[in-house]
């Protein structure tokens, strides 16, 4: 963590951001124009809200139809890639501290006379040395508490709008911004109406989407004719696997899956029931909390299910939807506008909650989204850098709805054993465990690469230099030891979500760290002297668009820091102080392990390497170590950024 970078701050918390001026007024009133308006204040919508606040310039709010803070919530999985992306945002540890963490998962199978059940395997949650972070559970309404924490650090103070819907929006047409008619939904301002035009308009808002019914995108999809209950409920049993992630295949009354939850003795439980007819609907079922209690119990038994206190229940339909596309723009129309509203998460997808996805992928859309955005309003990037929001993230879904499908398919078949000869639908326990185990890295959101395209390289010529981070790929974290001080540090727990592209330059071991003739510092000088001036404004600091950092395979006590190149010692800030934390060596730490970042990752010890890392964290290049990525550097981000003194292109001028 970094602060006093313009003057002492003195002794208050760090993480709170010091705000200068009155503090800004959220629920009086909204502006008549802003930047970005996001509807919708779940976590998709807040994590952008997150991410946009950390930009003095931009103007942000979200609109909330609720009245307050969430108080109870329905999702409660969060991945090892989400943790990883609290850790950008500066508040992983809570998570993990508060959380339930899944370490295993069971299954469990009917016995031989389909009389009982019995554990039929055992597995780890998640895979070795997938993240550094686990698998945990913890209440969204939670979740989103510290997500209004981390808006309420923020440099801009941002917070939701409460009690506020959207009813009506006007398209745009050319660089005119989009015109949104608010209604206010309080007591003492029931029926006022406010209007605010929006650069940019983020629907956040579920489902129901009224954004995404305002530009006429369809979800398309089915219903499965399953219904499935779910239940929070602090329970007496004498189930041996109540605080593990368990699945249960009963013989004759469907399947349960259990979620532990935070806190020691809450658990959650989705409930399989009865199956609904063609063109039925679970709403016309009048399914209460007991029939819900009732099936649980049957699908226990011999055990016992004695439940002490209900915490939420409900019932839902499993169906897999999707939209063609995540903006206002028609794939035919592409080449001819840029898109100016955006629909994220149960938005633009919508399927099963049993594997976790839904939350983790929404805010995975989200953070997408959040740098692209601001990229553009800051005039670094053309608004067309847009488009790449919804190329990536549509395929991101439909790889998802095709994943809940089978799952959902395998939860609600018989097991092989029970079932009828004639039962196409029946599972196997070990291939539905076989399964959960093959698929481990989607379940810990792990599994996504983007395809080559503007901001993804599509030349691999070099992938064997760090055969670790494939291109396309979220950049995985290692210890690494810090020059300056000789910290262990987790190398991703630099990379902030602050917007900047990371530029992280592996050293040779053949290469002298303190030598000024290197590839190493060859390229350092070319990245200072040209490629950062061509984009980052002079009264930026060095780093504010492009982040450089440095790992050696070098001891630290072999050279002195003020011997590598000026770039990695760079000066900062109001007053010009240096940042001593852009060089690292691979080499063991005291007590916190490291000194096998090159081996883990597959790293060239003789060659070295060049790997370029995208705002929200995927590799975008892997390139050489020598005079050829220069040439290779510019060309990429000639096709991101406009060139300082060249025009922003960003719309209304911004």
């Amino acid at each position: 963590m970094q602060f006093h970078v313009n003057g002492f701050q003195g002794s208050q918390d760090p993480l709170v951001t010091q705000y200068q001026g009155t503090e800004p007024d959220f629920q009086t009133s909204l502006p008549q124009e802003v930047d970005v308006l996001i509807v919708g204040a779940g976590p998709a919508g807040q994590l952008l809200g997150a991410q946009l606040a950390r930009f003095p310039n931009i103007t942000t709010r979200i609109i909330e139809s609720k009245h307050g803070r969430l108080e109870q919530g329905q999702a409660d999985g969060l991945q090892c890639r989400t943790i990883e992306i609290f850790e950008a945002f500066g508040f992983s540890e809570r998570v993990l501290k508060e959380a339930y963490w899944v370490n295993e998962t069971t299954f469990w199978s009917p016995t031989e006379d389909g009389k009982g059940l019995r554990r039929s395997g055992r597995i780890r949650d998640t895979e070795e040395g997938l993240s550094e972070f686990p698998h945990v559970i913890l209440n969204q309404a939670r979740l989103h508490d510290l997500w209004l924490d981390c808006m309420k650090w923020s440099p801009t103070r941002l917070e939701p709008s409460y009690s506020r819907k959207m009813v009506e929006m006007t398209l745009p047409k050319g660089d005119e911004p989009v015109h949104v008619t608010i209604e206010r939904t309080d007591a003492a301002n029931q029926g006022r109406r406010e209007q605010v035009k929006a650069k940019y308009v983020v629907g956040c808002d579920g489902a129901r989407s009224g954004v995404r019914k305002t530009i006429g995108i369809e979800m398309k999809g089915d219903f499965a004719n399953q219904a499935w209950g779910v239940l929070d409920a602090l329970i007496v049993t004498d189930f041996p696997d109540i605080r593990l992630k368990t699945a249960i295949h009963s013989a004759e009354h469907g399947s349960i899956l259990i979620i532990p939850r935070e806190g020691g003795f809450l658990a959650r439980f989705y409930i399989e029931m009865d199956k609904l007819k063609q063109d039925e609907r679970v709403a016309s079922k009048n399914v209460t909390a007991e029939v819900v209690i009732d099936r649980a119990k049957k699908i226990f038994a011999p055990y016992t299910f004695d439940v002490r206190e209900i915490a939420y229940w409900s019932v839902y339909e499993v169906g897999q939807r999707l939209t063609d596309h995540f903006d206002d723009v028609p794939k035919t129309e592409r080449d001819q506008r840029n898109p100016r509203v955006f629909i994220t998460g149960d938005a633009c997808h919508t399927h099963s909650a049993k594997a976790g996805q839904g939350m983790n992928v929404s805010m995975n859309d989200s953070f997408n989204l959040g740098w692209k955005l601001a990229s553009v309003l800051h005039g670094r990037s053309l608004p067309s850098l847009l488009h790449t929001y919804s190329e990536e993230r549509q395929d991101i879904a439909r790889v998802l709805i095709e994943f809940d499908r089978e799952m959902s398919r395998m939860f609600a078949a018989k097991p092989k054993e029970n079932a009828s000869a004639d039962d196409a639908d029946s599972v196997d326990p070990a291939v539905f465990q076989d399964f959960f185990t093959r698929q481990g890295r989607f379940m810990a959101g792990l599994q996504t690469r983007y395809k080559p395209g503007s901001l993804t390289s599509s030349d691999t010529t070099y992938q064997h230099l760090a055969r670790g981070y494939e291109i396309g790929t979220r950049f995985q974290s290692d210890v690494v030891l810090r020059v300056a001080d000789a910290k262990p540090i987790h190398l991703g727990h630099t990379m902030d979500a602050d917007g900047r592209w990371r530029l992280i330059l592996f050293n040779s071991s053949i290469a002298s760290p303190s030598s000024p003739s290197t590839a190493l510092s060859t390229l350092c000088a070319f990245v200072e002297k040209h490629l950062i001036p061509k984009y980052t404004p002079s009264t930026s600091d060095i780093d504010s668009l492009i982040d450089v950092r440095a790992i050696f395979t070098h001891s630290r006590q072999t050279f002195e820091i003020t011997d590598l190149p000026s770039l990695l010692l760079p000066h900062k800030g109001k007053l010009g102080v240096q940042d001593y934390e852009k060089a690292f060596t691979d080499e063991v730490s005291y007590g916190f392990g490291g000194g096998e970042l090159y081996q883990t990752r597959g790293l060239s010890k003789e060659e070295g390497c060049v790997v370029l890392v995208r705002p929200d964290q995927y590799v975008s290049a892997v390139l050489p170590l020598s005079k050829e990525a220069e040439g290779m550097l510019e060309g990429f981000f000639d096709g991101v950024f406009v060139e300082v003194g060249k025009g922003s292109g960003a719309v209304n001028g911004l």
